[in-house]
């Protein structure tokens, strides 16, 4: 057997394969990770059944957020990545939701008190001080977020040792809310396996959770690629982590 062509052959289709939305059903497979115990997607769906006005922030491909069995009266959604804007509509139209282009780091473009619940799975940055304002007094915010380190076995196989991670402990995200006046209600923390079993998923999921590895690409890192290749092929699957917290906070 080739073993090269066979490495560049996992490569060259990872590479070429779309990462558009946020489903990972591509890794079907060819790697696995744990799920929170706390099942995000049913909190979410059982939370829009009681709410009139919801907005999901960083929706992605809306692939959570299509999934609700009862959506509220006013459904919105926002999104910054561009190639998921439009998979995010598609995907929306079943639940009547309206998705809103916005910008990193912008406030975001409702009105004050718009909304008695805001939810957001794994989002890129939380502007507390924003959430809090667009809440309606007595209105919740519910997310589940990457937390400090996560698949940091990972990030050092392609970029070698990395300091201890400074952002994304859940403590700061504590700290944060309670400064925006939200009161933090519940806090859940996790820690997950994940296996990586060819080193297409590794590249593929590269591709698409970009702070993984910021400036990831094939050729940069090529040679890391396939020192990991062989280290699969020897030792069996890349085994790494993933850290994740809920936390849920209510505006007085």
């Amino acid at each position: 057997m080739d073993t090269e062509r066979d490495v560049e052959d996992l490569i060259a289709e990872a590479a070429a394969a779309p990462v558009d939305g946020w489903g990972f059903d591509w890794l079907a497979g060819r790697a696995t990770e744990e799920r929170p115990p706390w099942g995000y997607a049913g909190l979410v769906a059982y939370r829009m059944a009681h709410a009139d006005a919801a907005l999901d922030v960083d929706t992605g491909g809306g692939e959570v957020l299509a999934e609700v069995p009862r959506p509220p009266r006013l459904l919105t959604a926002t999104e910054a990545w561009p190639p998921n804007i439009e998979v995010a509509r598609r995907t929306l139209r079943r639940v009547g939701a309206t998705v809103v282009a916005v910008t990193q780091a912008a406030p975001l473009p409702f009105r004050d008190a718009s909304f008695d619940l805001v939810v957001s799975r794994h989002p890129v940055h939380t502007d507390w001080a924003e959430t809090a304002r667009v809440l309606r007094p007595g209105g919740t915010f519910l997310s589940q977020q990457i937390g400090a380190g996560t698949m940091r076995e990972l990030s050092e196989a392609m970029l070698g040792p990395l300091p201890p991670p400074a952002q994304r402990h859940p403590e700061q995200a504590v700290a944060a809310a309670r400064a925006a006046r939200l009161n933090v209600v519940d806090l859940r923390r996790v820690t997950l396996r994940a296996a990586f079993h060819d080193i297409g998923a590794v590249v593929w999921f590269l591709r698409k959770v970009i702070w993984t590895v910021p400036g990831f690409t094939v050729d940069r890192h090529r040679s890391q690629l396939l020192a990991l290749h062989h280290r699969i092929t020897t030792e069996g699957p890349f085994l790494a982590h993933a850290h994740r917290f809920l936390i849920e906070a209510t505006r007085p």
